[in-house]
C-alpha cells in the first residue's frame, strides 16, 4: 500500500512529465506556425514561398520572363516550384511532428495523404 510520500513524489513526476510534454508539443506547433519555403527555378526567372499550410505567400517573376516563356511553360515553372516548396513544408513539419508521436505510430498514418478523421475513429458498435 502505498503512502502520502509516495502518492505525492508520484503524482509530482507525473505532473513534471506531463509538462515536459506539453511544452515539447507547443514548442513544435510554434515552429509549424512559421514554416515556410522559397524556391527557385533553375533558370531563376520564378521564385515561390509557400507558407506551413501549404498556402501561396508569394510568386515573384522576373521581368525577363515574360519574353522567353510562353504561358504555358510558365503556368507550370510556377506549379512546378509551388510544389517543390510545398514538398519542402511537408518534409520540415514531419520533422518537427515526427519525435511527438507515439511509439510504433508512423507519421503517415496520422498525416498522411487520405487520412480523415473518420479513419482515426473508431466504426459504429466499435468497443
Amino acid at each position: 500500500m502505498w503512502g502520502l510520500d509516495e502518492f505525492s513524489a508520484t503524482l509530482n513526476e507525473l505532473t513534471e512529465e506531463y509538462e515536459r510534454h506539453a511544452r515539447l508539443v507547443k514548442d513544435a506547433y510554434g515552429k509549424l506556425n512559421e514554416l515556410e519555403a522559397t524556391v527557385r527555378s533553375g533558370d531563376e526567372m520564378v521564385t515561390v514561398t509557400v507558407g506551413a499550410r501549404g498556402q501561396v505567400k508569394a510568386i515573384e517573376l522576373d521581368a525577363r520572363v515574360y519574353r522567353r516563356l510562353p504561358p504555358s511553360e510558365l503556368a507550370r515553372t510556377i506549379t512546378e516550384q509551388l510544389n517543390r516548396a510545398a514538398a519542402i513544408v511537408a518534409d520540415r513539419s514531419k520533422e518537427l511532428i515526427s519525435p511527438l508521436m507515439p511509439d510504433g505510430v508512423p507519421y503517415e498514418e496520422l498525416f498522411g495523404e487520405g487520412v480523415d478523421l473518420d479513419s482515426l475513429l473508431p466504426g459504429p458498435g466499435a468497443a
